[in-house]
């Protein structure tokens, strides 16, 4: 990370932080302070992406505004983050994604929807496209332009996130290997998200009073999405290999799958966007509201449209609501690694650099 002032600021805060060390106990930024004297640009950088923006310090700390020193260590850290989502993006040439994100997505998710509504009708007649398939979707879009498609936007997605998450842990990773121990911590603490529950009693969502709203939402937003991938998974697993190509019926797996997780995410996407209406200012980056309010929004339209599609796959309304559902969901591969996605990979990176160093004495006496 390069010497900014968002890093400046963080690091004078986390100075005082360190001297204070009242809220020690809050989550696990403050023990990963507490092995510091000094603190790199790198290892700011993965300090804010340990926050979990859970906001118990800052209603906790005695030198938040209006104090003079305006201690506010949730939106420093917010700052040092969306600055490293740029800083860490591969190519470096899309970087610049980020300080407009809101609006790309937008603008990406809009333009996703129409090429592919545009490619279906000019493919079909008029006659086929608003035909009832019996919920045969390949009628319409041919498998294999849909796989071709799909492997395309989403391997390079996966190919920029990966270079991405070497980016970082270059800049802000450990001198050490990760043992099988460590690994285990770090998966443990990503897939049950520990740290929104802040020191144990949950989140500071608007106000001193805890909840564990937050974490139940991020949740079902997080499993929906891997459940849905799980559907589409089997789905192909059941095409390919067992020779049993869709539509499948409700009661089967890849549809059961589906359908539970796109509830879920809707929960989720849906319940998060409402907290964001009334959360505090105080604590938050207000200028980073819209790239976050974009990706839940597509989130929140991929699992909506996906659950309208199963509604209506017997119906003539079938080809309409596939290449919207397609469109939104091409959208979400070709931002994935330039939105606010970004958050899991370098959060995962830094859990599993947090359980490195927890056996580790004090950097700053190295």
């Amino acid at each position: 990370m390069q010497e900014t002032d968002a890093i400046l600021t963080a690091r004078h805060e986390i100075e005082v932080c360190n001297a204070c060390r009242y809220c020690e106990g809050f989550c696990a930024v403050f023990p990963a302070i507490e092995l510091r004297r000094e603190f790199s640009a790198g290892d700011i950088s993965y300090l804010a992406n340990l926050c979990h923006n859970c906001k118990g310090c800052y209603y906790a700390c005695q030198y938040a505004p209006p104090h003079e020193w305006g201690i506010n260590i949730p939106a420093a850290l917010a700052e040092v983050r969306a600055e490293s989502y740029a800083e860490y993006a591969w190519p470096r040439s899309f970087a610049s994604v980020f300080n407009r994100n809101g609006t790309i997505v937008s603008l990406i998710a809009a333009l996703g929807i129409a090429i592919v509504l545009i490619l279906s009708m000019l493919l079909n007649r008029p006659g086929n496209f608003f035909s009832a398939h019996n919920g045969s979707f390949y009628d319409i879009i041919p498998l294999w332009s849909m796989q071709a498609v799909g492997i395309l936007t989403f391997g390079f997605s996966l190919v920029a996130l990966a270079m991405g998450a070497r980016n970082f842990w270059r800049d802000a990773g450990p001198r050490q290997k990760p043992g099988p121990i460590a690994l285990t911590i770090a998966l443990h603490d990503v897939l049950t998200l520990k740290n929104l529950g802040g020191g144990g009693n949950g989140c500071n969502d608007n106000s001193e009073a805890f909840s564990m709203r937050r974490r139940r939402l991020h949740h079902a937003m997080f499993y929906g999405f891997l459940l849905c991938f799980a559907a589409t998974t089997t789905g192909f697993i059941d095409h390919t290999f067992l020779n049993d190509p869709a539509p499948y019926p409700f009661i089967s797996t890849p549809v059961l799958l589906g359908t539970i997780g796109g509830i879920l995410m809707l929960i989720g996407t849906t319940g998060l966007f409402a907290m964001k209406l009334v959360d505090d200012p105080m604590p938050a980056v207000r200028r980073l509201l819209g790239g976050d309010i974009a990706m839940l929004m597509l989130l929140a339209m991929i699992a909506l449209t996906g659950l309208i599609l199963l509604a209506v796959r017997a119906t003539g309304a079938m080809g309409l609501a596939m290449a919207i559902h397609l469109g939104f969901i091409l959208a979400f591969f070709v931002v994935l690694p330039y939105s606010k996605m970004v958050h899991g990979v370098y959060r995962s990176a830094a859990l599993l650099r947090r359980a490195i160093e927890r056996k580790m004495k004090p950097l700053g006496g190295e």
